[in-house]
């Protein structure tokens, strides 16, 4: 049962204006930047199809090491080829382990020398959000295609300097939202989206964590100069995005509340709990909680005239439970796991490789921002804001 597309503006006529908006107001730059690409790096444009891209990972945190080091060995068109870290020890480490030569070892002082490096193809920055604009910046300015996690950075203004690097330099920036990738989301979308459930009406999500600075992979969460904020800008980002690539629609206003525990120390720069509401232009509502203070939580549901769809866990990384509930009662759906992160890294070097734009570009990701931006204002006003398309 395939619903009728509404005259209101969809998310991906939303993204393909704004990328197309992006390319116009940089064209006097990228054009030169474009053609200078094409004769210095030939193979990026027109690889054997048996041929990988070489990417280098900037960042050796927990989830590089642990999530996505490990899924190299499963891409098809992708390898990891070089390093960059503040931990020489560590970097040298993880390098013999996966067969990169120590001439493709680098720290952040000598990083823009991968200009040099013409095995490397993609950079895949895996930093705090606060240095995600500065290495987008410098690596595209070093002639490499960017990967980026999420969120994008701590401000619009730094979503929009990354993409206009990008632009400028003529290479492609994928933000990396994993879970549009993975299969379970992507039936999820399908089924949302073809009618499956009926008329959409709602759509719930929640995401959660316990915060505990005294852990590495914590302690700059809880620094809002790194961070850019609390659960909404780290967690929460996974409720927001979804109801985005659930609905294909772009919200037009947004309702938000926040609170943290009192005299918590871990809250004293960052937000604990939010709670926040999208209206979108189909009359779809979305109600959705980022959390730094309860039990891991991360699931959405889709409530159709005809049917729900529940997906708990919806953006973990390996094991997730799909059920659809109608008259005929509850049914679970059956779907081959796979690596997200191999998937979405490939489908970076698909990009490159033919010279497509990602279904993630920089423009998602600066929409999210501006999304977020909007939900901290709401708060803050105890009203509803308005978003501006």
């Amino acid at each position: 049962m395939q619903q009728p597309q509404p005259l209101h503006q969809t998310r991906r006529s939303f993204l393909l204006k704004a990328t197309q908006g992006a390319a116009v107001a940089s064209l006097a730059s990228v054009i030169p930047a474009v053609a200078s690409a094409a004769q210095t790096t030939p193979k990026q444009q027109k690889l054997p199809p048996d041929q990988k891209l070489g990417w280098a990972i900037v960042g050796l945190g927990e989830f590089a090491t642990n999530q996505l080091i490990p899924a190299f060995p499963l891409c098809k068109k992708s390898k990891l080829v070089a390093l960059v870290s503040g931990d020489p020890a560590k970097a040298q480490r993880i390098a013999a382990a996966n067969g990169i030569p120590e001439k493709n070892i680098y720290n952040y002082q000598n990083y823009d020398s991968l200009k040099d490096n013409p095995d490397v193809d993609v950079i895949y920055i895996v930093l705090p959000n606060n240095m995600h604009a500065e290495y987008t910046i410098r690596g595209a300015q070093a002639g490499k295609h960017i990967m980026c996690e999420k969120p994008m950075a701590t401000s619009v203004e730094d979503c929009r300097k990354m993409i206009d690097a990008c632009n400028k330099a003529g290479r492609k920036l994928m933000i990396a939202y994993r879970a549009q990738y993975e299969p379970f989301n992507k039936e999820a979308i399908r089924l949302t989206q073809n009618g499956d459930l009926g008329k959409i009406r709602m759509v719930t999500s929640d995401h959660g964590r316990i915060l505990d600075p005294s852990k590495p992979a914590d302690k700059w969460r809880a620094d809002k100069k790194m961070a850019g904020g609390g659960s909404l800008m780290d967690i929460g980002i996974y409720s927001l995005n979804a109801t985005r690539y659930l609905t294909g629609e772009e919200p037009e206003e947004v309702q938000a509340f926040i609170h943290s525990a009192p005299n918590d120390p871990r809250f004293k720069e960052v937000e604990e709990n939010v709670n926040f509401i999208l209206r979108f232009p189909s009359g779809i509502l979305a109600s959705c909680t980022s959390s730094y203070g309860f039990h891991e939580t991360k699931r959405f549901s889709v409530f159709g005239s005809e049917a729900r769809l529940d997906l708990e866990p919806a953006t973990d990384y390996y094991e997730h439970e799909m059920k659809i509930t109608s008259k005929e009662g509850t049914q679970q759906k059956k779907i081959k796991e796979e690596s997200q992160f191999a998937l979405e890294i490939d489908h970076m070097s698909e990009c490159v490789m033919e010279n497509k734009t990602p279904k993630t570009p920089g423009e998602e990701g600066l929409q999210d921002l501006r999304l977020i931006t909007a939900i901290y204002e709401a708060a803050e006003k105890g009203k509803p804001v308005a978003i501006k398309s």
